[in-house]
């Protein structure tokens, strides 16, 4: 086997890694500060219906921070430029082309931006509807024709429309509020079968057993989140062709393949880029986006 088809093979076990190290320290964290409000308010979580309380305000609490927060971090870790005066020709089209498009999606005009980047890649993002982020990498600028630039600005004007941001904070608010029920209820469970503790508190074994519990859930609960994300990506495919036409969507995810599976933004913002990573087997569990060849196939038939 050559470098080269080494390097392929890590990348997408690389990236599965550092998806599972993401959410487990994001679960971690929730435990964490879950404990001290424990601590501090001197509540005992062995009530279920308490737990299953805490639990959902600071699973969906976190995710809503995060979506809040999603524009200024997306900006941030891209060092993505808002389009306020173009400065160009092909600036102004971008502008225009976004406007009409959420115009006819029925939207409030996204912020536009521009972010330097090789790949061939565009992500939405943002708290709601009206109030969202539309960027595009320069190397899917340089690649691109207009028509196929069009495309992609559709598609991503798409997930927008269809209220994907708010749909997956649900959907991982909902996740990480069991994760931390469930992983504390087994883990007392567990606790109290190995120690023989049935009835006092937490034994010795407790807090090992919820932390690898919580990232096992944890695991489990981002399969989950990665299917609805290549859901989602079917639809806002076809309602990129919608928008901008089929013939246009199809051959702006032809030409995604140039660079597809490449992607430099940030894990805050990837799942919600265009371009996928791509995986076979049990790496497709992970991955954020359908295979490419799937999507045109599926793009085709209507």
């Amino acid at each position: 086997m050559a470098p080269g088809d080494i390097a392929t093979e890590t990348a997408p076990m690389m990236r599965i890694a550092l998806l599972l190290a993401t959410n487990f320290a994001v679960v971690v964290l929730l435990g964490v500060v879950l404990s001290v409000l424990q601590r501090v308010f001197g509540i005992q979580l062995g009530d279920h219906a308490t737990l299953l309380a805490f639990a959902a305000a600071i699973g969906f609490g976190g995710a809503f921070i995060s979506l809040a927060l999603s524009k200024w971090m997306a900006k941030r870790s891209t060092g993505a430029t808002v389009i306020t005066q173009p400065r160009s020709e092909a600036e102004a089209w971008l502008l225009d082309t976004v406007g009409r498009q959420a115009k006819a999606a029925g939207i409030g005009m996204p912020e536009v931006a521009v972010y330097d980047a090789p790949e061939l890649n565009a992500f939405a993002t943002g708290m709601n509807r009206n109030n969202a982020l539309v960027a595009v990498s320069t190397g899917l600028l340089r690649a691109m024709n207009r028509d196929e630039v069009e495309a992609v600005l559709a598609h991503e004007i798409s997930h927008v429309a269809n209220g994907d941001m708010v749909t997956m904070t649900l959907l991982q608010g909902v996740l990480n509020t069991f994760v931390i029920f469930l992983a504390r209820v087994v883990g007392r469970a567990l606790d109290a079968w190995i120690g023989g503790n049935r009835e006092g508190g937490p034994g010795m074994f407790y807090y090992l057993i919820v932390l690898v519990l919580d990232m096992v859930f944890g695991a489990l609960a981002s399969i989950i989140v990665m299917w609805f994300s290549r859901r989602r990506e079917f639809r806002a495919d076809h309602g990129g062709a919608s928008l901008a036409g089929r013939p246009k969507m199809v051959a702006a995810l032809e030409r995604l393949g140039q660079t597809y599976g490449v992607s430099t933004l940030p894990n805050q913002v990837k799942a919600f880029g265009i371009s996928g990573s791509v995986g076979h087997g049990l790496k497709r569990l992970f991955m954020s986006h359908p295979p490419l060849a799937e999507r045109i196939a599926v793009l085709r038939r209507g």
